[in-house]
């Protein structure tokens, strides 16, 4: 059952939308999520590029029968964890409590 927004919902909900907390948050997450991001793309594109274009460097050993193509595929994930960590570092610390003020303000302000 799908419920419907009702009229004081949706202008408590523009009201907060368009106000400076809400920009902020936005900002804030914006400032996080687009350098990672893009950090992320660069170094997983930078693995692929160096897979394809680049055998002899990849197949380079670097202890026993590890090469850099293994390493660099293991540091894949070894990012990806860090970046999930560094996320959840940043959403508690700078959006959370504004997601929280925001939230509160929307209940308090449809009834809930």
């Amino acid at each position: 059952m799908v419920e419907e927004t009702t009229t004081r919902e949706h202008e408590a909900y523009e009201r907060i939308h368009a106000g400076r907390d809400f920009a902020e948050l936005k900002r804030r997450y914006i400032g996080f999520a687009f350098p990672m991001t893009v950090a992320f793309m660069v170094w997983y594109l930078l693995y692929v590029v160096a897979s394809n274009w680049a055998n002899d460097f990849m197949a380079t050993q670097v202890v026993g029968n590890v090469n850099v193509a293994l390493v660099f595929g293991l540091l894949q994930f070894v990012s990806t964890f860090l970046i999930a960590w560094l996320y959840a570092r940043h959403a508690n610390r700078k959006l959370d409590p504004i997601a929280d003020r925001l939230r509160e303000e929307y209940d308090r302000e449809v009834g809930r």
